[in-house]
């Protein structure tokens, strides 16, 4: 890219965008790879990512791969050419959906399942305990019950914004806001 103003303005997406990605849990590179295919006007072969990036093959090698699994990046063959090429999908709704069902995936759905044993292992002992550890087994409950009403509430927000798309979230928004601003009995702040 030869326009200065241009290249700053995309290297600087790609270091935010991997940053983003770094506190999200995912690599930084790999989120730079997005940002990079994301932002590139035709598809890019792993030689063109470790360029701009200045990274290793191994590593440019092993998070297209990643990106690819995600769902987030397709490969592209050319007519003609050995090399294989990638490109970003550019709907941002659907990289929304792409990235929150793999992030419930690998995420959310651990810890619930974790959430879930762990209530049973308790509910299990629970009914032999009497005196504090009874006591401390029904914190316990509720505890582990709060946070997996969290976590339902969290997935059914998330999936309302996927299925209201982009002209409906603007509504959702708003009805978030209007919630936000009303106190428990429901009378406006």
């Amino acid at each position: 890219m030869s326009n200065e103003p241009l290249a700053a303005a995309r290297n600087l997406y790609i270091r935010r965008w991997g940053e983003m990605g770094a506190s999200w849990g995912i690599s930084r590179t790999m989120a730079e790879i997005h940002a990079l295919l994301y932002l590139a006007p035709e598809p890019l072969c792993t030689d063109d990512v470790m360029r701009h990036l200045e990274v290793s093959r191994g590593n440019a090698s092993m998070n297209l791969r990643q990106l690819v699994n995600w769902g987030l990046v397709q490969r592209v063959h050319r007519r003609g050419d050995r090399k294989e090429y990638f490109q970003a999908d550019t709907d941002v709704w659907q990289m929304f959906e792409t990235i929150s069902r793999e992030r419930r995936r690998r995420e959310v759905e651990p810890i619930v399942e974790t959430i879930e044993r762990c209530r049973t292992m308790v509910a299990e002992e629970r009914e032999r305990l009497s005196g504090p550890p009874r006591a401390l087994a029904d914190q316990y409950q509720r505890r582990f019950d709060e946070m997996l009403e969290f976590f339902e509430a969290m997935n059914l927000v998330a999936n309302l914004i996927a299925r209201a798309g982009p002209v409906g979230v603007r509504g959702l928004a708003q009805g978030l806001e209007d919630a936000a601003s009303a106190t428990p009995s429901g009378r406006p702040v």
